[in-house]
Parts: structure tokens; C-alpha cells; sequence
């Protein structure tokens, strides 16, 4: 008889997973060099930390992108449209991101602090769309059974593009060829989600009688009050736009889970978004931080995910999501600690660590759960809204960390402390959701009942 251990690594060994790490690592690439890359190219050139931190600010499309996500579930493209609704739009959104990037690459923040912010805002833009597509593409091509493992798949890629070839591989070619020649040479690696997308087919999407029947009558009802091509637009207009949202809202305790995922991950965003600029200030060279913080820290977050992704199956998703958030606040202290020792590579190394685990815990967790949430008819629609609203608080008030730094006084000890304390206030409303509406625990996917028809 198989061992636990041998079945859960099982789960990961079939083509989807492939293909789902593929993609992950197209979705992380983009990541390091708009985030924490970014912030060190541009601390290298005088930048000061508050415009560092209003940086944060150009990763608004990551907030918003639920905005045009009905698009991604309905709108076929007409010259790609022969891949399939969502192969069309990965490709289309990819080529855009390789053009992206380069552009950014030309750019001298020194000189052109405004281009490198549009050139930063193309990129984020082209970046969260084509998350939109990969997201869906997973949820598609998975069991509800398979989201935890998928998710630890799709972080695991994301971390192979962000923390290794995009954050470490990226400050090794900064360190040795300056940060204009490292952002080229990254534009490229988008092209392993292109071969992955090319390479594998398009998911077929099963939807649930209900829907059909509820969109037929939306549609039947606008037919009866206006002509032909009117009734037609807004019936498209209807079922890709509102009726994603509605779906949603007549869910028991949805306004509860919204506030929940706003403010789940806020404390760790702060903590990212000025983690670079710290090392920096403590003394630690471009190379010193490549290799604990990418390498090391890249390592224990593996580990993690696939702890996380095992957790998640063993004892439920919102378990394991409570757990893993209170071992992420406990960790934030470990830089309050570095930040009293000082320039010490060791400690570096256990608060990196410490971090990444607990980050790798969290994440697969939180995924697997918004993805449990999606109604397959709507996938894209709702997993970008969900997705989006999580973004909104880490972007935009994660901005303010920045100006909380030079408020303190540059006293990072009490800054992350203060991140640890912002990253518990999640967890009241997820005992809440656990408490009031414990089948929001239960590892099924809404609107996917037997009699289920393709489309």
C-alpha cells in the first residue's frame, strides 16, 4: 500500500503540473524586477525611499485587473482566437510583457524617474493580465481535490521566475553587467511561458445547468424589451460583467470573505516592499543579498509550498491558512531582530529563512482557497476579483511603508515589528469564517453540480 508521503508527491507527477509550473514561473518573473529589484536599482541611483516607496503605486493593475477580467472569460481575440479562449490570451499578454520589460530596461532612473514609472506601470499591466489567464487556466484544468497540490505548483514556478532567475539571477547580472543589460537578458525568459502555453491544450470548461438556465433567462428577458443587436450586447454585457458579481454576492458570509482576503496579507507586503532597501542600508552587497535572500530564502519557501500544499489536503484549507498566518506575523520579529544585531550575515539568513517558509505555508493556502471559491463559469471574473482585492490593501497602503520608515526615523526594528502586529489582523475574521459558515472549509467548487455541460 502507497505511503502518504509517496501519494502526495504522486499528485504532482502528470503533465498539468508541467504546465501549471510553466506558467507560474512566466507569472513570478515579472515580480522582482517591479518590486524588490526595482527598489534596489533605484536606491542605487539616490532614489529617495519615500519615491521608492510610492513605487509601490504603479503595481495598481495587480488591484484592479478583476476590471477587465470579463473580457479574459468572453471576449475571443480574432487573430489568436484559434488557440482557444485562454491560450489566445496568455500568448497575446506575454508578447506584450517581453515588450515591456525591454522598454523598461532603457530606461535610467537617475535621469527619467517618469519613464521608469510608465515603463514600470506597462509591465505591471501586461503582468496581471496575463495572470488573470494563468489562474483561470489552472483552475480549469483541475479538480477541486487537486487545488492545494496545484496551487503548490503554481508557487513553486512563480518562485523559480521570481526568486531564483528574476530576483537572484537578476542581481547577479546587475552585480556583473549593470541593471539595464540584466532587465534584457529577463525579458527573454518570458518565452518559457509561451512554449508552455503552445505546447498544451486548451482546458475544457464544464458549466454547471444552473448557470446556463440563469444566463438563458437574463437574456430571454432582455430580448423582450429591446431589439435584436441591443438585446444581444447587453445580454453579453450581462453575463460576463454582472453576472460573475452576482453570482458571488448570493454566497453566505461573501462580504466576510472580502474583508478577510483585503486585509489577509497586508503586514507582509509592507515588510516586502522595504525588505531590499534594509539590506542595503545595513551594509549587505548585491551579492551577499542574492545568495540569502534568493538562494536560501528560495530553498525554505519550496520547502514550505510543499509543506503547505500537504497541510492544506491534511487538514482543510482555512486551518491550515490560520496556522500558516500566525507563524508569518511570528516571523516578521525576525527582522526586528536583525535589524538590532546588525550587519550579520547569520542573522540575515535565519530571518530570510524564517520568512520564506512561513511565506510558502501561506501562500499555497490562500490560493487553494480563492480558487475553492470560483464558480467554473466565471473563473477568470472571480478568481481576479478575489485576487485583486487582496492585491488593493498591499499595494496601496503597503505605498505608505516608505514614509513610515522616515517617520520612525529610519528605526527598522519597530517598523517590523509593526508589520507582525498588521499581519495577525487577518486572522479574527478567518476564525469568523471558520466559525459561522464552516462549509466554506469544504474542498468543493461552487456551481459545478452533476449535469454539467461544456462550453
Amino acid at each position: 500500500m502507497p505511503s502518504p508521503l509517496f501519494s502526495s508527491l504522486a499528485t504532482y507527477m502528470n503533465r498539468r503540473m508541467l504546465t501549471l509550473l510553466a506558467l507560474g514561473f512566466a507569472s513570478g518573473l515579472p515580480a522582482p524586477m517591479v518590486f524588490s529589484n526595482l527598489s534596489i536599482w533605484l536606491r542605487d541611483n539616490d532614489v529617495s525611499r519615500t519615491d521608492i516607496g510610492l513605487f509601490a503605486l504603479a503595481a495598481t493593475p495587480y488591484a484592479i485587473n478583476f476590471l477587465w477580467a470579463p473580457l479574459i472569460d468572453r471576449l475571443r481575440l480574432p487573430l489568436l482566437g484559434g488557440l482557444g479562449q485562454r491560450r489566445s490570451w496568455a500568448l497575446l499578454t506575454q508578447i506584450l510583457l517581453m515588450a515591456a520589460i525591454l522598454w523598461m530596461s532603457l530606461s535610467d532612473p537617475s535621469q527619467q524617474l517618469m519613464a521608469m514609472a510608465m515603463a514600470t506601470l506597462l509591465v505591471t499591466t501586461a503582468s496581471a493580465t496575463q495572470d488573470i489567464v494563468i489562474d483561470a487556466y489552472r483552475i480549469d484544468v483541475l479538480e477541486p481535490h487537486e487545488y492545494g497540490s496545484g496551487a503548490a505548483v503554481a508557487i513553486w514556478g512563480w518562485h523559480i521566475g521570481g526568486t531564483l532567475v528574476g530576483g537572484a539571477g537578476g542581481l547577479y547580472l546587475a552585480h556583473s553587467f549593470g541593471w539595464s543589460v540584466a532587465y534584457q537578458v529577463l525579458a527573454f525568459g518570458v518565452l518559457v511561458g509561451m512554449i508552455a502555453i503552445l505546447a498544451s491544450p486548451e482546458p475544457v470548461r464544464r458549466i454547471s445547468r444552473e448557470v446556463n438556465a440563469r444566463e438563458a433567462r437574463a437574456s430571454a428577458a432582455l430580448s423582450a424589451r429591446f431589439a435584436a443587436r441591443p438585446a444581444a450586447i447587453l445580454a453579453w454585457l450581462h453575463n460576463a460583467v454582472v453576472a460573475p458579481f452576482a453570482e458571488f454576492m448570493r454566497r453566505d458570509g461573501w462580504w466576510l470573505i472580502l474583508a478577510f482576503v483585503f486585509i489577509f496579507k497586508l503586514g507582509d507586503a509592507m515588510l516586502g516592499r522595504m525588505s531590499g532597501v534594509f539590506y542595503r542600508e545595513l551594509g549587505f552587497g548585491l551579492d551577499d543579498i542574492a545568495e540569502v535572500s534568493k538562494i536560501y530564502g528560495f530553498a525554505a519557501n519550496m520547502f514550505g509550498v510543499f509543506l503547505g500544499g500537504v497541510l492544506a489536503a491534511r487538514i482543510g484549507i482555512l486551518r491550515a491558512l490560520f496556522l500558516a498566518g500566525l507563524l508569518t506575523a511570528a516571523t516578521n520579529l525576525t527582522y526586528a531582530a536583525l535589524a538590532l544585531v546588525g550587519q550579520e550575515k547569520w542573522m540575515l539568513a535565519v530571518a530570510v529563512v524564517s520568512d520564506n517558509f512561513t511565506t510558502g505555508l501561506v501562500t499555497v493556502a490562500f490560493v487553494a482557497y480563492l480558487s475553492s471559491l470560483c464558480n467554473v463559469a466565471y473563473t477568470a471574473t472571480q478568481y481576479a476579483l478575489l485576487a485583486s482585492l487582496g492585491n488593493l490593501a498591499r499595494i496601496w497602503l503597503s505605498a505608505s511603508s516608505g514614509y513610515m520608515v522616515d517617520k520612525l526615523d529610519g528605526d527598522w526594528a519597530v517598523f517590523f515589528a509593526l508589520t507582525a502586529v498588521i499581519a495577525l489582523l487577518g486572522l479574527p475574521l478567518l476564525w469568523l469564517l471558520m466559525k459561522r459558515f464552516p462549509r466554506h472549509t469544504e474542498d468543493a467548487r461552487p456551481g459545478a453540480p452533476p449535469g454539467q455541460e461544456s462550453r
